[in-house]
C-alpha cells in the first residue's frame, strides 16, 4: 500500500502550533506533499524540515512568508525537480517533483500549489498565465512512461457538486467556465483522473476540503472541494479509498489522504 497525503497548511510553522506534525505521526503515510509553506527552510524546525521518519524536500518562494511547496518522503528517490521552468512562476515555489521506484515501478509525486486569482484581476490573469503554461507540462507527465500522483491545491472547484454555492460562485475566481474547461481537458483530453470522484462521485457536503475564514463557512460546511489527487490511470486504478480530514483545523484546507494498492 502507498499511502499519499496532500495538505494545503497555509503556513508550516502555523500548522504545527496547531497539531499537525502531532496528527501526521499517526497517519502511517509514505508520501505527503505539502503546499504554502509559506516559509524558508532557515525558519523551520527539525520536525518541520525532516518529520521522523521522513526526509524533506522544498522549493521555497524568493518572497518570505509566501506560497511554497514541499515533499516528505519515506522512500529513497531517484530525484527531484523544482519548479516548471517558467521563470514568472517559479521564484513563487509553486512546483516539486519526486520520482522514486515503488515495489518495482517507476512513480512520481509532484505537490502543486496553483495560483490564486482571488485578490485581484491581475492575478487572475497570472492564474491564467500559468494554466496556460502548465497544460502542457501535465500532459508531458502524463506520457513520461512513469505512473504519476500530481497532489494540489488547485484552486479550482471543477463541477457544481464541488462547492456548496455553486449557482452564486459563477462569476468568482476558482468556478469561472475557463477554470473549469481546463480542469475538463485536463483529464478528458490528457486522460488524467480525479481519484476521489473516482472513488466517490457522489459525495457532496463530505468532499469539501477549503472553506473561507470569512463568516461562518466551516462552521456551516460552506465549503469548496479544491484540493485532488489526480493520477494516471495505472496507478489511480489501484485507490482503495480517500479521506478528508476535520476533525482538527490545521489551516482553512483540510488534508485529503488515498491508498493505493502498488
Amino acid at each position: 500500500m502507498l499511502r499519499v497525503i496532500t495538505a494545503n497548511l497555509n503556513g508550516i510553522r502555523s500548522a504545527a502550533t496547531k497539531g499537525f506534525f502531532q496528527w501526521l505521526a499517526e497517519q502511517q503515510a509514505d508520501v505527503v506533499c505539502l503546499q504554502e509553506v509559506k516559509a524558508q527552510e532557515t525558519d523551520m524546525t527539525e520536525e518541520m524540515l525532516n518529520p521522523p521518519g521522513f526526509t524533506g524536500h522544498f522549493f521555497c518562494a524568493e518572497k518570505r512568508g509566501y506560497s511554497g511547496v514541499a515533499i516528505y518522503f519515506r522512500h529513497t528517490l531517484e530525484r527531484t525537480v523544482r519548479g516548471v521552468e517558467s521563470g514568472e512562476f517559479d521564484i513563487e515555489g509553486r512546483y516539486i517533483q519526486a520520482d522514486f521506484i515503488h515495489d518495482g515501478k517507476a512513480l512520481s509525486v509532484v505537490s502543486l500549489y496553483m495560483p490564486s486569482g482571488s485578490s485581484s484581476e491581475e492575478r487572475q490573469l497570472a492564474k491564467f498565465r500559468f494554466m496556460d503554461h502548465f497544460y502542457p507540462h501535465m500532459a508531458a507527465l502524463r506520457t513520461s512512461g512513469r505512473e504519476v500522483i500530481v497532489c494540489a491545491d488547485w484552486n479550482i472547484a471543477h463541477k457544481q457538486i464541488d462547492l456548496k454555492n455553486w449557482r452564486s460562485n459563477q462569476k468568482n475566481s476558482g468556478f469561472l467556465p475557463e477554470e473549469r474547461a481546463w480542469m475538463t481537458r485536463v483529464q478528458d483530453e490528457q486522460g488524467w483522473i480525479d481519484v476521489y470522484r473516482q472513488l466517490y462521485p457522489d459525495a457532496t457536503d463530505t468532499c469539501y476540503t477549503w472553506w473561507s475564514n470569512r463568516g461562518q463557512a466551516r462552521a456551516n460546511n460552506v465549503g469548496w472541494r479544491l484540493d485532488y489527487q489526480l493520477a494516471t490511470p495505472g496507478i489511480a486504478a489501484t485507490a482503495q479509498a480517500a479521506s478528508i480530514y476535520t476533525a482538527q483545523r490545521f489551516s482553512d484546507h483540510a488534508p485529503l489522504t488515498i491508498d493505493y494498492a502498488v
